[in-house]
This record gives structure tokens, sequence and C-alpha cells, in this order.
């Protein structure tokens, strides 16, 4: 999810934490449960920082150790040790504890429904776990946490009713939804009039509940990308994915296998130049005004050197301009 509904999430589960008498007993704790819900709803996105160490670090590395089972004790253990610090281990650290834990639980599995995904089940699978459920930003979510905060900031509901109440809500939200992703992929087939029996299809959430992209692949190797409106399937465009030995040649580059580790629909394009060829491998999960922006391009000269490269999110226009700054 994004910041601002993990930020959220964190205030509503210190909501839900006056459920503990222990909690509920006491503001001070209170007050520290509050500072550990939000700091843990938070923490797994400090690897947001590897920016720091260029964009194919960031991409290769958000969302993966630092969303993973061990990472989820970490966080847990680090919080809950500092706010102890802080209040000279005066706090009930199993009750706090806890409830740093859900915190950075519930934001390592709601990240698994949104198109990105993590890498959760590291150290056992470095597999990227993405169910296509939930849209990074999520109208729902986000709006019924609001509400929910600023009637207990008003005092007009007791929390310990409200929170469990508004929790029981959204896991039933979350369930609908995937019922009817589940529900909806199943029915793509019957829907697209090209269907082949060779073909696969995913549908990635929009912050839309009624439009879904849609990304088809087709036997050698060419996507179909469209969406699903109220019910009507409709093709947007067609990518097929270059065969040319550039392609095999920009899979040594590190900025280019830090793209391809993270995702499984990557389709090539090459344009030759007098200088070299230019290689530019886009997600075809990400179509924003009819562009790609979501891309690992490499300039390599006729020797299949590296000139230059980018790995990140760009429009066209910014990609080249970056681009020519990277090369000469």
């Amino acid at each position: 999810m994004d910041t601002g509904t993990h930020l959220v999430m964190g205030i509503g589960l210190a909501g839900l934490a006056m459920v503990d008498p222990v909690v509920a007993a006491s503001p001070a704790v209170h007050t520290a449960v509050l500072i550990g819900t939000i700091a843990g709803s938070q923490a797994p996105d400090l690897d947001n920082l590897l920016r720091l160490k260029g964009n194919a670090c960031y991409i290769r590395n958000h969302r993966g150790r630092s969303h993973s089972l061990p990472a989820v004790l970490l966080w847990t253990i680090a919080i809950t040790g500092l706010l102890q610090l802080i209040y000279r281990g005066s706090l009930p650290w199993l009750h706090v504890g806890s409830w740093v834990l859900l915190s950075v639980a519930v934001h390592v599995f709601t990240d698994l429904f949104n198109a990105y995904g993590t890498q959760a089940m590291r150290p056992f699978n470095e597999k990227w776990i993405s169910w296509n459920i939930i849209h990074i930003f999520d109208p729902v979510i986000f709006t019924v946490h609001l509400i929910a905060i600023l009637l207990w900031a008003a005092g007009l509901v007791n929390p310990a009713v409200l929170f469990p109440l508004m929790y029981l809500l959204l896991v039933m939200y979350y369930a609908w939804r995937t019922y009817s992703a589940r529900q909806m992929v199943r029915r793509l087939p019957r829907l697209d009039q090209g269907y082949q029996s060779s073909d696969s299809y995913i549908a990635i959430p929009t912050i839309s509940l009624s439009i879904w992209n849609v990304v088809k692949q087709s036997k050698d190797h060419i996507f179909h990308i469209g969406n699903l409106r109220n019910g009507q399937l409709t093709w947007l465009d067609e990518t097929k994915c270059s065969s040319h030995p550039a392609v095999e040649k920009s899979k040594n580059d590190p900025a280019i296998r830090s793209f391809l580790y993270f995702t499984n629909f990557a389709c090539a394009d090459v344009k030759e130049h007098s200088w070299g060829y230019e290689v530019r491998w886009a997600d075809v999960r990400y179509r924003h005004r009819k562009q790609y922006p979501f891309v690992g391009v490499l300039m390599m000269n006729k020797r299949y050197e590296t000139v230059g490269s980018y790995v990140g999110w760009l429009s066209d226009d910014r990609l080249m301009k970056r681009l020519r700054m990277d090369t000469y």
C-alpha cells in the first residue's frame, strides 16, 4: 500500500489496541502503543533509502529483505526496544511488542495484495508474491480508516467498539475483492474473442473498483494490453518482444538484471543507431497514457559494451533526456 494508507492503518491499530485492558488502563502505555504501531506500519518501507544507491539497487531490493519473515521480527524488536529505552523500561513489553508486531505484519500482508508484491517468504523463497487484488491506493480502505480516526479523535465513539467493527468490515471487503478478482480472471477467456488455449491472463487492479488492467501473454512473445471496464474487455495495445542479439547481451548488465529480477512481464525492444543499440525493456503491467513508464534501458556500442543505462519510472521525454545525460 502507499505511505498514507500505511499511516492511517498504524493509527487504526492503535485504536484497536484499546481492546487490550492493559493498554486501555494506562494513557502512557497507549501513547507508546500509538508510537509503536505508527512506526511499525512504516518501518518496512525504510528500504526507500536504497534510492541513494541508485534506482537499480532500489528496484531489486525494495520490498525484499525489509518485508521478509526475519525482518518482521527484527523491526518489532527494534521498535519495542527503542520504546523501552524512551520509557526507561516501564512499559509492559509483551503487550506493546504484540501491537508493534501486528502493525509490521499488517504492513507486509497488505502489500501482498497489490501488483508490486513483496518477497515475504524470504529466506525460504525469493519469489515475488503479488496477488493483484487491491490497488496500491484503495480509496475504500483509506476512507474507512480516516472516518474512524476522526470519530475517535472527536470522542464520538468508543474505540474499543469502533475499530473491531471497522476491521471486521475490512476483512470482509478483502475477502470480497479476492473472490471477485479470482472470478473475473476465470471469465477473461470467455470475454476475449481472440482467445487461444495457449494464452494466459493476469488482471491488475486500478483505483476504480469497476476497472481492471488486463495483460494477455500469447505464444511467440506477444503481450496484449487492455482493460476490463464494467464487464467489457477492450484491447488497447499489442507488444511483440524483440529477439535481436542485443537483447540477450543486455541481460548481462547489472542494471537490466535488477529490472528482470523484479518482473516476469518484461518485453524488450531494440533500436539500432549509428553508434550502437538501444535496448528498452518495459514492464507491460504498467501502461499509462499510451506509454510504459517502468523501464530498464541500456545503450550499447557496436561491440555490445554499455555506454549508458537507466532503470526506473519515467515518461518517454524525461527518459531520453536522462539517457543523454548518462551517455554524454
